[in-house]
């Protein structure tokens, strides 16, 4: 019989054994966010990744996440529960691309999402997160840039930074691509006192229908501190969970038909417990890459 609480307690006592750290992304699935040390987005589970002491860090996510893991501590061990599970986005920008479309526009600054290969990584200026990515570009100065690979992520920042002219790539993520205009309306006519909070990663036209435009970590800190009581979750239902745990006394809806990253899910707790006792999966960048998307990593780290 399929016992999650003990399964929790078995790897918790192998995580102190194996010396290991557990990541959670914010889209894993519920028990698994409970079996960890961190839960967090994207950036603040980087940031854990540089400065955890553990000497093996165990990351429940995709691919991407745990290169940046691997990029960022080098001597560590990263183990990521299920190879399978890659990022679509991730997928729509390769290294050969990117290096034709900067060849076309010499000296225009590489701004890459953090869903991206190493080696897309590695050929950037800089890398951002949703939740910096504003920032991460007005700190750069520049008046043009190239923005990859999600091109609902750029259009946000232009539209903060008119000043700056973003050239878009174009990628997405499928999750947040498929949300359209009249699912808002139709969620805000059923809970017309709800706040809407949405992720940069929808489409513009979604986008202009909400209360907020955060990534998830800022969903979190919306929800605690706004006075409101009902919150429609514009982002991976996954979300809905950590939510809950920060603001219990408040609701939170999810879209219809619910917003769901398949490769988020593969993640369980048994895949878990396989790679803290076997340790397989292990996540390898070269020193090669590693040395030249560093950089570009530390940078996305630096600012908050």
């Amino acid at each position: 019989m399929y016992d999650p609480l003990a399964l929790h307690d078995e790897i918790r006592d192998l995580a102190r054994e194996r010396d290991a750290v557990i990541l959670a992304h914010n889209y894993q699935c519920g028990e698994v966010q409970d079996v960890a040390d961190f839960v967090g987005d994207s950036l603040g589970l980087s940031r854990q990744a540089a400065e955890t002491s553990a000497q093996t860090i165990v990351f429940a996510g995709v691919h991407f996440m745990a290169e940046t893991a691997k990029i960022l501590s080098p001597h560590k061990t990263v183990l990521l529960p299920e190879p399978r599970a890659g990022c679509p986005m991730a997928d729509m920008m390769t290294a050969k691309e990117l290096t034709l479309w900067r060849d076309d526009n010499l000296g225009v600054p590489v701004v890459t999402y953090v869903n991206s290969s190493a080696d897309v990584k590695a050929l950037s200026d800089v890398c951002v997160t949703s939740a910096n990515a504003v920032a991460v570009v007005r700190s750069i100065g520049a008046d043009r840039i190239l923005f990859g690979p999600d091109r609902n992520l750029g259009s946000w920042v232009a539209r903060a930074l008119p000043e700056v002219e973003v050239m878009l790539w174009d990628g997405f993520c499928p999750t947040h691509q498929r949300v359209t205009p009249e699912q808002i309306a139709e969620a805000r006519k059923r809970h017309p006192e709800a706040k809407v909070m949405a992720h940069p990663e929808c489409r513009p036209d979604v986008v202009d229908l909400a209360d907020a435009v955060l990534s998830t970590s800022q969903m979190l800190h919306y929800a605690v501190d706004s006075s409101a009581d009902e919150f429609i979750v514009v982002t991976e239902e996954g979300l809905l969970h950590a939510l809950a745990k920060a603001a219990p006394g408040k609701r939170f809806l999810n879209l219809s038909p619910v917003m769901l990253c398949p490769n988020m899910k593969l993640t369980t707790l048994e895949t878990i417990l396989d790679v803290l006792r076997d340790g397989t999966n292990e996540v390898v960048v070269s020193d090669d890459v590693r040395d030249r998307a560093l950089a570009a990593v530390q940078g996305m780290v630096s600012i908050g």
